[in-house]
């Protein structure tokens, strides 16, 4: 009898401690966040600015045509970006100018004119900073 009730005990004490732990797991704002896994899209294309066609002349007599997608990282930092379109697209002619065809060719001489792109957009930022630069669409001639 006694082990009865010992035993009954023992099984009522662990199940209110697995609802306990289930609840507390479920109500914690950092399980949400794990299981979100980051912005969602709708969020990032919010915070997002496109530069549409920039062409300039490159080195050696040629030129490029190109249009970028910059993504920041909230959306008030994206109307900050969207009020500094002119000085963007400023830096954006100022870099290929001083570029050659073959520094814009291939997935390496991408990435890297997006990486200058985005270190000096950061430079000009106040309100936050951009978390990634997509080219959109690339024409060297």
């Amino acid at each position: 009898m006694k082990n009865n009730l010992l035993l009954t005990m023992l099984i009522i004490l662990v199940c209110i401690t697995l609802v306990t732990v289930v609840v507390l797991y479920e109500l914690n704002p950092l399980s949400k966040e794990e299981e979100t896994g980051g912005p969602t899209i709708a969020e990032i294309v919010d915070a997002s600015v496109e530069i549409p066609d920039v062409t300039s002349s490159i080195a050696n007599n040629n030129f490029a045509r190109l249009s970028m997608t910059i993504q920041t990282d909230s959306i008030k930092a994206g109307g900050e970006l969207a009020q500094r379109d002119f000085q963007v697209k400023d830096i954006i002619i100022d870099e290929l100018s001083e570029m050659t065809r073959t520094d814009l060719e291939g997935r390496e001489g991408k990435n890297a004119f997006e990486e200058i792109v985005k270190d000096r957009v950061n430079e000009l930022m106040q309100e936050g900073e951009v978390i990634k630069v997509y080219t959109t669409s690339i024409v060297i001639q």
